[in-house]
């Protein structure tokens, strides 16, 4: 049999994104499948560097992340790594364009392009605020903080987790820096009181000025206009408030939800396109606490899941709902303290939570855990297929 004819015989499974989730998919599906020549996986993504996420905000500060290589932890599993941008997807033709120039064909598709902060929210935000969407990006907010000398204003838009992580980091190792910290709720406000009241001790002694209940209107070249008119003087804008993913979906006809995430099944196949399963920040995943939110914890497993299940249809079996329940909130508040708030599967605050140097070695392992764990799949395809399901928090009457 020619080559060319082998290869119009195999499933074609193309893997769009290379972070946590869609690595853990591309990881699970090519170990699962290297032994069998009638499936073919291929991943993209823009670049070969694995994005630690979680580590952006020390990378922030200029310290070094890890060089992680996507192409190397792939080498012996048979996928295909081509590096390019996705510009274009086809959903009917089942094509991806990447770069303009190549177009690849597909029998089954994960779409993993997963979000980055919402600049377009505000005015100026995309002009003159920082973000921390990659390497490169923390890269550059790291080389204008250190150009600032002492006494400059750094302003972090949005009092979410990353705000909060990035406002710290960024006051212990700019400790000259006046650092102000702006958003519509308080920091920590889904924590229980007890881990909300360390966060806020942490930030205070940084010397972290937090105005909470405010929102931005404007970012301007120096400074950032408030709803009603005030304005808070600024040398940096770091925006962390909200994020948006890839029109990419919508532009490809598949059926999205109000913020343009690929509506799916229990099984995290697309509701319109059932050959395209979305994993990810780039799904709206219903369990029955609510659609999931955007995390490292919940996206690994979607991508793990939705491996298994690309792998049963094409064995002819039913595939099973996939159910995740949260379990813990990490945040690091500097180098030298945290505050781990342990979860209901459905994510609301338990009584427990850890702080200080517990919850640094706590932090600081769950970080570390995904490149290790990617390491196991590959060797060990069955060890990536553990995850808490949620109980009764993630039961819903959804039938495949």
């Amino acid at each position: 049999m020619s080559a060319q004819h082998e290869e119009q015989r195999q499933h074609h499974v193309v893997v769009l994104g290379a972070g946590y989730a869609g690595l853990a998919a591309a990881v699970q599906l090519a170990a699962r499948a290297r032994k069998r020549a009638d499936v073919a996986v291929t991943v993209v993504n823009g670049q070969e560097r694995f994005t630690e996420r979680m580590r952006l905000h020390a990378a922030a500060t200029g310290q070094r992340l890890a060089e992680l290589s996507v192409p190397e932890l792939l080498d012996g599993t048979g996928a295909r790594f081509l590096r390019g941008w996705v510009t274009a997807v086809d959903a009917d033709a089942r094509t991806v364009r990447v770069d303009d120039e190549r177009v690849l064909r597909y029998d089954t598709l994960v779409y993993a392009l997963g979000g980055v902060a919402d600049t377009a929210a505000v005015p100026g935000a995309r002009e003159h605020a920082h973000t921390l969407d990659g390497a490169q990006d923390a890269e550059v907010l790291a080389e204008r903080l250190a150009r600032l000398g002492d006494g400059g204003t750094v302003v972090v838009g949005g009092s979410g987790l990353t705000g909060v992580e990035a406002a710290a980091e960024i006051a212990e190792w700019h400790p000259r820096l006046d650092v102000v910290l702006l958003g519509r709720t308080g920091p920590g406000a889904t924590m229980n009181p007890r881990a909300r009241a360390h966060v806020r001790a942490a930030l205070d002694r940084l010397g972290v000025r937090v105005r909470a209940g405010v929102e931005v209107a404007k970012v301007l070249p120096g400074s950032v206009e408030l709803a009603g008119g005030e304005s808070v003087p600024a040398d940096a804008v770091l925006w962390t408030s909200g994020t948006r993913v890839s029109p990419l979906a919508a532009a490809a006809g598949l059926t999205v939800d109000e913020r343009g995430r690929v509506v799916v099944d229990a099984a995290l196949r697309s509701v319109s396109h059932p050959e395209v399963y979305a994993v990810g920040d780039a799904a709206a995943i219903t369990q029955g606490y609510g659609v999931m939110h955007g995390t490292c914890q919940g996206g690994m497993p979607t991508g793990v899941h939705a491996a298994l299940t690309i792998l049963r249809v094409l064995a002819g079996r039913r595939p099973r709902p996939f159910r995740f329940g949260y379990y813990h909130t990490p945040v690091s508040l500097g180098r030298g303290d945290a505050v781990v708030q342990f979860t209901r599967p459905d994510d609301s605050p338990r009584r427990v939570c850890l702080t200080g140097r517990a919850a640094v070695w706590y932090k600081e392992t769950v970080t570390a855990a995904p490149w290790p764990t990617y390491g196991r799949m590959r060797k060990l395809p069955a060890s990536g297929a553990f995850w808490p399901r949620g109980g009764r928090f993630t039961r819903t009457r959804k039938a495949l």
